[in-house]
């Protein structure tokens, strides 16, 4: 397993996993609707950006298993959103592991954060398993400049990483 840049042979992986109900049911965005183009412009995005941190979790033969990423990296406050998504085929099998420890290290030593935020809705019962079997931190108090993105009314699971 690896960690690596998004490559453009990516987007049909990618497209798959968001085309699969099974993968995209719990998340909030509408993934159903994004094409072969969006992913490519995601791609080409991904690339050029220093305010967001995307990595393609790859198997040994580079075969795109999902994605992990760093999002609205604050270099000032030191902190940074977490977001995962792995293709079906790839559940199960370590990569979500592997990918998520990666890549908060990677914010943690390399980024020079001191926090790493995430959420997740309680309804996506998967996910919360996952979190919390890898022994992952819950909290409550999480700051407002990572709460403004998120509705106030919506009810959410947060979880901080600190290395």
């Amino acid at each position: 397993m690896q960690l690596r840049k998004l490559k453009n042979e990516d987007a049909p992986l990618m497209l798959e996993w968001m085309h699969d109900e099974s993968v995209v049911a719990k998340l909030a965005a509408n993934f159903a609707e994004k094409t072969i183009d969006d992913c490519n412009r995601f791609i080409t995005w991904a690339n050029e950006t220093d305010t967001d941190l995307h990595l393609a979790v790859a198997d040994e033969n580079d075969t795109y298993m999902g994605t992990v990423s760093l999002k609205h990296l604050d270099r000032v406050a030191g902190t940074a959103e977490f977001a995962i998504t792995v293709r079906a085929c790839a559940m199960g099998k370590g990569f979500s592991h592997f990918g998520m420890d990666s890549i908060l290290k990677k914010g943690i030593s390399e980024e020079k954060l001191n926090a790493i935020y995430w959420c997740v809705s309680p309804k996506n019962e998967r996910a919360v398993r996952f979190y919390d079997k890898h022994g992952y931190t819950r909290i409550t108090a999480v700051p407002a400049s990572i709460l403004e993105a998120y509705p106030q009314e919506m009810e959410l699971i947060w979880y901080v990483y600190t290395g």
